[in-house]
């Protein structure tokens, strides 16, 4: 997978202890709702496209930049999904990272889809109802945008009943 090059510049410092990195999550409907997966060169499974944010970057256009690097197609960003950070993940080489996402919902604009950098190996349009296994934050991402619901974050709402928290306190 390409490093960012203010990754590779942060871990010749501090090694691989846990950054914080903010990263998207596009999900990129055609004109007939199917979704676009890329599979991955590492891992080979099928996945939502995803990516690492350049710092300053605005998260819509960190995805229209990923789907593009991706899968070759021009995509518009309709909405925001979900703001959720997820659990301590470590690469092969081991390299920590604690990933802050931010999902947004993309419509196909043009072109072809196709595998165009070294991060994907296939790219495919899949049926919803026929999407491989997906991880969890990616899979409600995806059911998040076929179902036009407000936006999930985590944290906001009990997870499993809908409802709202109490306020977190401050001592």
């Amino acid at each position: 997978m390409a490093i960012p090059d203010f990754v590779v510049a942060l871990r010749a410092k501090v090694g691989h202890v846990p950054l914080p990195l903010s990263g998207v999550i596009a999900v990129v409907l055609d004109d007939q709702d199917r979704v676009l997966l890329v599979r991955r060169s590492d891992s080979g499974e099928w996945a939502l496209t995803t990516g690492c944010l350049e710092p300053g970057e605005q998260p819509a256009a960190g995805a229209v930049r990923e789907v593009w690097e991706e899968a070759g197609v021009e995509v518009v960003v309709e909405r925001l999904l979900s703001v959720e950070a997820l659990d301590l993940s470590v690469a092969p080489n081991g390299d920590q990272v604690y990933w802050l996402t931010v999902g947004v919902r993309c419509r196909l604009l043009r072109g072809e889809a196709a595998a165009s950098d070294d991060e994907s190996i296939e790219v495919g349009w899949f049926d919803p109802a026929m999407v491989p296994p997906l991880p969890p934050h990616q899979q409600r991402c995806l059911s998040l945008a076929l179902a036009d619901a407000d936006p999930w974050i985590a944290g906001l709402r009990d997870d499993a009943t809908g409802s709202a928290r109490a306020p977190v306190q401050l001592h």
